[in-house]
Order: C-alpha cells, then structure tokens, then sequence
C-alpha cells in the first residue's frame, strides 16, 4: 500500500453549511475504494486567483492523506469527477511521516 495526498476544493457556491457532510462523503469514499484515511485536514476558504466561471470565485481547501493500492487513484478521480461536492482534486505521493525522536 502507499500513501497518497489528495487537495480537495469543494464547491461552496452557496452553501457554506455543508461542508462537514462533503468531507464526511469524501472519507466515505476512499474508504469504499479500499484505502484508508491516515489523516484529514480542513483548510480555510480560500478565493481563486483566477476566476474562470463568475459562479465559482473560491473553494474550501481540504487535504486528506491517505493509504490504498495504486488502483485507487483512477477510481476516485473517476468518482469525484461525477460529485459535486467536490470542484476540483489533485492525487499525489505523500512522503513517509518522519519518526518521533
């Protein structure tokens, strides 16, 4: 198994009150895939520097860290391509947590 990070920019045009159900949806569903949730990490909202559409100018940022089999990775980018809940996400290599002294 690996570890992976996935950046999770949720939609929150609006509805700022339902963010604690995106997140609990977004756990949810990596844990259907098979991996499993190290840890989450919900992160302020935060306006885009480039705004391509008028009706989506910020996102609430959410990083979660995560375990699972490499094949994980196209199947929740193939999920959360269809939620919308979550407006944009990016996968990458987390690096091993560094041991306590």
């Amino acid at each position: 198994m690996k570890r992976y990070e996935g950046l999770f920019i949720l939609n929150t045009a609006g509805k700022e009150e339902g963010i604690k159900e995106a997140i609990d949806k977004i756990s949810a569903e990596i844990s259907a895939a098979g991996g499993n949730v190290e840890t989450v990490q919900k992160m302020d909202r935060k306006a885009f520097m480039r705004v391509a559409d008028k009706k989506h100018t910020a996102g609430f940022y959410v990083n979660v860290i995560f375990a699972g089999a490499p094949a994980i990775v196209a199947q929740l980018r193939n999920r959360f391509a269809l939620s919308e809940d979550v407006f944009r996400l990016v996968i990458t290599h987390a690096p091993e947590p560094k041991p306590a002294k």
